[in-house]
């Protein structure tokens, strides 16, 4: 057994099982090792299936590569799924009590798409309830906590695979994101999240496959090059869903030459937005970074009225969140089992017309519209991608900032919104520390279905900036 199977990036492991220098045997040990090690501390992952069974698993598949069969790049690699997607022979609880018996027995369709490139699932990764909120903890299982301070938040709502990976207990890891949720516990664990553009990753099919454009699944890495490994994986098109985009070629250049390339940086949005102390000042180290790659980065005020913006995007995700939380809202006993946000978004959803969601999409297009505007003189847009720094975990969410009362349990990420909406591919980058040592980071956005290009200058930026594959002290 080895340690040292963890420190390597989920490529390099990927090509030293390939080539047999490590066996999945030996690798399985040592993230099992270091899940027992140091997972009862964090809380990332959940369900944990038994070691035994585990092992054999890796066993049968180097005896597979020992008979010529490969099954992909993630061949007997271990993979923790987010515990909104569903995995065939594992509990799925959307980190709710309501769901706390429920076993799954099928596999959501970017689920299947990495076991079907060779990974061995050992358990889940924790969310909030319904993944709501960017603060991963429940009623059921409990609090996250950040490997590079226990004492805070992982953030969310992918705030276990973000800390999972943060804490080399897995390779890579699988996220989603609506709010920020794949960008958010990126820059709280100093990794990596890629949201992709809509439609890149198709959904499973479940209920609606038209109105809900909010959400997408998403990868996360340790390395640019890992998490668009993993995108290339679970992206797709696929038929069931009529929002898919057509298949396309993620495989990254490491030429791209980014010298003169054009970069809006929105900051604050004309001190719209309030920030914690430093949070802007750690953000201007990733700029630097990027100039220093021959990026001409202005400072941009879009304009646009952001408040109308937040508004419509109540309306939107009041619209998108509500139709799986209702009938457990309807029902006395399970309403009972609730969180205060689920049952925030119900009650607030309630009152709504048919008239304000048509009036929040039409504001919306203009948005889009503005941004497409936009990116005719800029190539990229940057932002924050967090407006504080990880807060203590037993706080729910942050209430206020620098002397700003958050009026709603989610105001405190209202900096995300803007790529959401427009369904635009956005990467989240690790920007540095905080004087206290608190993680965060920036969000690289750009332009429509520029998914590979956008990935080209995270991973050209992760390149310049000499960061090292995330290894927090915990």
């Amino acid at each position: 057994m080895t340690d040292d199977a963890t420190i390597l990036s989920a490529t390099e492991l990927s090509a030293a099982i390939r080539a047999r220098r490590l066996s999945c045997t030996e690798v399985m040990e040592a993230y099992l090792d270091r899940i027992g090690a140091l997972n009862p501390q964090i809380n990332a992952i959940l369900y944990l299936r038994p070691r035994a069974e585990l092992i054999a698993e890796a066993r049968t598949a180097d005896a597979e590569l020992a008979a010529g069969r490969y099954r992909g790049w993630m061949h007997g690699m271990p993979h923790a799924v987010k515990d909104l997607a569903e995995v065939s022979g594992l509990p799925t609880s959307w980190g709710s009590r309501a769901w706390r018996d429920h076993r799954s027995h099928v596999d959501a369709l970017h689920v299947a798409r990495i076991r079907a490139a060779g990974a061995i699932f050992v358990g889940k990764t924790n969310t909030p309830e319904f993944g709501l909120g960017s603060h991963t903890t429940n009623a059921l299982h409990g609090p996250t906590r950040n490997p590079w301070n226990l004492a805070k938040s992982a953030g969310g709502s992918s705030g276990g695979a973000g800390a999972a990976l943060g804490a080399r207990l897995v390779p890579v890891a699988d996220g989603s994101d609506m709010m920020g949720s794949l960008r958010n516990p990126a820059a709280f664990n100093m990794v990596f999240g890629f949201r992709p553009s809509f439609g890149r990753v198709p959904g499973s099919g479940k209920g609606d496959v038209f109105l809900g454009q909010l959400g997408t699944a998403g990868p996360m890495g340790r390395t640019v090059a890992d998490m668009a490994r993993l995108l290339g994986t679970m992206a797709g098109y696929d038929p069931a869903d009529p929002l898919s985009l057509p298949d396309e070629d993620l495989t990254l250049h490491e030429t791209a030459d980014f010298a003169g390339t054009r970069i809006a940086w929105f900051g604050d949005l004309g001190r719209y937005l309030p920030f914690e102390a430093g949070v802007l000042d750690t953000d201007a180290k990733a700029l630097k970074v990027l100039a220093s790659l021959g990026c001409e980065i202005d400072p941009v005020v879009p304009e646009f009225d952001m408040n109308a913006l937040w508004q419509a995007w109540l309306v939107l995700r009041g619209f998108a969140a509500t139709p799986a939380l209702t009938p457990l809202y309807a029902n006395p006993e399970t309403r009972a089992l609730l969180g205060p946000q689920a049952i925030w978004e119900v009650e607030t959803a309630m009152g709504r017309s048919s008239a304000e969601l048509h009036a929040a999409s039409v504001l919306r297009t203009h948005w889009y519209r503005t941004l497409c505007r936009l990116f005719e003189r800029y190539d990229f847009i940057a932002l924050p991608a967090t407006q504080v720094f990880p807060f203590d975990v037993g706080q729910p969410w942050p209430t206020e900032i620098a002397g700003r009362r958050m009026d709603t349990y989610h105001r405190w990420m209202e900096v995300v919104i803007g790529p959401t909406l427009a369904g635009l591919p956005v990467a989240a980058l690790p920007a540095g520390f905080s004087a206290s040592g608190l993680p965060t980071g920036i969000q690289l956005v750009g332009k429509p279905r520029a998914d590979r290009h956008t990935l080209e200058l995270a991973q050209a930026y992760e390149w310049a900036a000499g960061l090292p594959v995330a290894q927090a002290p915990a």
